[in-house]
């Protein structure tokens, strides 16, 4: 799929407090790098936890982070739940970009992504691409199990926004 772009201080939080601060200095020691590398190998397997949790379907899933990017890798199961691995990952706080490199078992048509907006709700989402407010269940459904709750999204996060079967 590609590299994607996500709002890096939207979501949850997934470093510590090293990880803040080495991006607001520019010089840092070896041993203070070394933190940070461990910081995020914690974070990458609080990512891994979370997909696993989840339930979403991957073989051999590996997340690599470095700076505020993520390179993700493995089989999974679809093209959904690949889009809900970048999903997951793009959407933790100090994640900035998600360089998908996952292959799927049977390749499908990928969906579209939208960024929430202050003000917006998954009816007026699903006003904008499918013509029609009664459609937010098909966002919301596209978005489980990272979204539990309709009226519960958040500026900055990314959403899939699947293609419409014509009928």
């Amino acid at each position: 799929m590609g590299i994607f772009s996500f709002i890096k201080d939207a979501g949850e939080k997934i470093f510590g407090k090293e990880k803040e601060q080495e991006e607001e200095n520019i010089e840092i020691s070896e041993a203070k790098k070394e933190v940070i590398r461990k910081e995020n190998a914690k974070a990458a397997d609080k990512l891994l936890n979370t997909i696993k949790s989840l339930d979403l379907k991957v073989e051999n899933p590996v997340i690599n982070i470095e700076n505020s990017s993520a390179i993700v890798y493995g089989l999974a199961d679809s093209q959904a739940v690949r889009e809900k691995i970048v999903l997951v990952i793009g959407n933790s706080g100090g994640i900035a970009k998600v360089d998908d490199r996952l292959a799927v078992k049977k390749e499908e048509p990928e969906s579209g992504f939208h960024t929430v907006e202050r003000g917006e709700n998954l009816s007026k989402i699903a006003k904008e691409h499918y013509g029609d407010a009664n459609k937010y269940t098909v966002i919301f459904e596209a978005n489980k199990p990272m979204l539990k709750d309709p009226d519960k999204i958040f500026p900055g996060q990314v959403l899939r926004i699947p293609r419409l079967d014509k009928k």
